[in-house]
C-alpha cells in the first residue's frame, strides 16, 4: 500500500474492497456533479459505469484503487481490459476510467497519487499500454500521448480527439484499433 505525501498530508492508495463500494459511488457523484448538471442529467453516470464495469468480464480487481485521506475514501480509479484488433503487439491493453476525486479535495495530489499507482501497477502486471478518453491538457503530465502518435485509435470515431495512450514497458507501436470494455458504450 503506497503512501504518498500530498497537500492533504498522507494519502494512502490501496486496492478497492467490497466495503468501499458506497464511498466510491459518493466520490464519483461529487467529482462529476458539475458535468452532470451542465449536461442536464439528474446525477453523474460514473457511479453506474463503475458498477457495470465491476460486473463485466473486463474487470481486474487488482487494478481498482482508492485513495484514503484521514481514514476516508477521497478518490477512486480503475483499469479494465480493453481489446485490440489489427497490428497489436507488446502486451494487452487496459482502459483507464473513471478516475474521480471528491470535489472538496481537488488539486491536492489525490488524483496524481491514484494515477501513479494505477500506471505502476499496470506496468508491473505486464500490460503494454493504458488508454483513456479524456482532456488533452491534463493527462500528458502522466505520459499520455494522442493515440495516433503511437498507432492506436479507438473504435468510436467521436472518441478520437480525446483518445490518449500511456505506453508502458512492454508497449510496441502498432497500427491497431482499441475496443473499450462493453459498459463504456452504454453511457
Amino acid at each position: 500500500m503506497p503512501l504518498v505525501a500530498g497537500t492533504l498530508g498522507i494519502v494512502l492508495v490501496r486496492r478497492e474492497t467490497s466495503a468501499d463500494v458506497g464511498s466510491i459511488a459518493r466520490v464519483h457523484r461529487s467529482a462529476f456533479a458539475d458535468i452532470a448538471a451542465a449536461e442536464g442529467l439528474p446525477e453523474p453516470i460514473e457511479p453506474a459505469l463503475v458498477d457495470e464495469l465491476r460486473a463485466n468480464e473486463s474487470w481486474i480487481p487488482e487494478l481498482s484503487f482508492v485513495a484514503e485521506s484521514d481514514g476516508e475514501v477521497a478518490g477512486h480509479v480503475c483499469l479494465t481490459r480493453a481489446s485490440v484488433s489489427g497490428g497489436a503487439r507488446g502486451g494487452p491493453i487496459v482502459q483507464l476510467g473513471p478516475i474521480g476525486v471528491d470535489a472538496p479535495l481537488w488539486r491536492r495530489g489525490v488524483g496524481s497519487a491514484l494515477m501513479h499507482a494505477a500506471l505502476g501497477a499496470a506496468d508491473a502486471m505486464d500490460f503494454g499500454a493504458v488508454v483513456l478518453v479524456g482532456h488533452r491538457d491534463y493527462y500528458p503530465r502522466f505520459g499520455f500521448v494522442p493515440g495516433d502518435d503511437v498507432g492506436l485509435k479507438p473504435d468510436v470515431a467521436d472518441w478520437a480527439p480525446a483518445f490518449q495512450v500511456r505506453p508502458l514497458t512492454r508497449f510496441a507501436p502498432a497500427n491497431a484499433t482499441v475496443r473499450a470494455p462493453e459498459p463504456f458504450y452504454r453511457f
